[in-house]
């Protein structure tokens, strides 16, 4: 390529760059500017639907004469003026706040020339309508990102949850991702939130796709149930010797083992043997998952999770991404199981590593509680049954 079409194209880039850069400004004061007047909108009806004097089919009726007033009015339906109300009522505890000197926004109509000082029933209802939408004081609350997404997604969002730390979730998600009306729909579907996490990880901060990170988070849980271990072999001393003897038990049981972790894992082998610099290296189960992509590694723990087995597991991703992982393959991801460990203490080990890591703990028939065993149906009664 010559210097003059290099030129070209940092020419075509930099005006491209400019002007996606004022679309987003464009859009993103169309939307607080929408936002602003169903906010006030939403209160206005609120106040006079819920508290005031308002009669049975009101809404309805304010609808209809809007159309006549407005022909070709959109998006102001009955169903969409409670809409706003509805939008009103869930984020008013939240947003409403003392108003501050800031926030003073005069609207233009009050600076029409002789209007009169006095002020009315009409300059008070106006003022609802016109005000601004203001930020909230709470500092987890990013109000930008509350701007970014449509009315649409508000609405999506405040129908499928009710905890304010979901909903900024699936704001801030919306926004830094742009998720589609219908993308955001599929993750409420699928509970991305109350999945997320569960397990300790830092799918977030390695995975440079952030649909990967919320995939693997949806896939893997936080604690196992591995019911077809035989705990009288894992009463040896040696740690080692037990870890040796529970993945014997989950290998001849790898079925089982397969459907407890979920769908989409093909098993690829124990004691998975790599060789770097002449050094040989031993994962104790290595799997590949369809639905994620990837190689996933998991290390089998005894006892209580400890800092060090992340430094371990880090250095098998290295290796399998450097020496195993296909072209069209996403990142292996690594995964600790363990006896017990500290959720807190574990999300704060892991933060900082540069491999996608989680820990898991598991539990054996033997180790659920006594009420809930008893509740289990005799396995060979079960036979005679069937």
């Amino acid at each position: 390529m010559d210097k003059s079409q290099e030129s070209l194209f940092s020419a075509v880039k930099t005006i491209k760059d400019a002007i996606l850069r004022s679309q987003y400004r464009a859009i993103s004061h169309v939307n607080k500017a929408q936002l602003s007047l169903y906010y006030g909108i939403g209160l206005y009806v609120s106040q006079n639907s819920r508290e005031g004097f308002w009669g049975t089919g009101a809404i309805e009726q304010i609808s209809e004469m809007l159309q006549k007033e407005l022909p070709g009015l959109r998006g102001f339906s009955a169903t969409n003026i409670r809409k706003m109300r509805y939008f009103y009522d869930e984020w008013a505890p939240v947003i409403n706040r003392p108003p501050m000197a800031v926030d003073l926004q005069l609207p233009e109509y009050n600076t029409v020339p002789n209007r009169s000082a006095v002020t009315t029933d009409l300059d008070v209802n106006e003022n609802i309508l016109t005000s601004s939408i203001q930020p909230p004081l709470a500092v987890e609350f990013c109000f930008e990102d509350f701007l970014k997404i449509s009315f649409s997604h508000h609405i999506e969002i405040i129908n499928k949850t009710s905890a304010l730390e979901a909903r900024l979730f699936y704001i801030r998600e919306c926004a830094a991702n742009f998720w589609s009306k219908y993308t955001l729909r599929d993750y409420l579907k699928a509970d991305v939130y109350g999945k997320r996490g569960m397990m300790p990880n830092n799918f977030v901060q390695t995975m440079p796709d952030m649909k990967q990170a919320i995939k693997a988070i949806g896939v893997f849980k936080d604690e196992y149930f591995l019911d077809y271990i035989n705990v009288e072999q894992l009463d040896e001393d040696e740690q080692d010797l037990d870890e040796r003897v529970l993945e014997r038990e989950i290998v001849a049981n790898i079925k089982k083992f397969i459907l407890t972790f979920g769908r989409d894992f093909s098993f690829i082998g124990n004691q998975y043997r790599i060789e770097v610099t002449g050094e040989e290296l031993f994962i104790d189960l290595l799997f590949f998952n369809r639905e994620l992509n990837s190689l996933v590694a998991i290390e089998l723990k005894k006892g209580k999770f400890r800092a060090s087995y992340l430094g371990q597991l880090n250095v098998y991703l290295s290796a399998l991404d450097e020496f195993v992982r296909k072209p069209h393959e996403n990142p292996s991801i690594g995964i600790i199981l363990c006896k017990e460990m500290n959720h807190t203490f574990v999300q704060f080990a892991v933060r900082d590593y540069t491999k996608p890591l989680g820990v898991a703990t598991y539990r054996t028939a033997e180790e659920m509680p006594e009420k809930l065993r008893k509740a289990l149906p005799d396995i060979e009664e079960m036979k005679k049954l069937l």
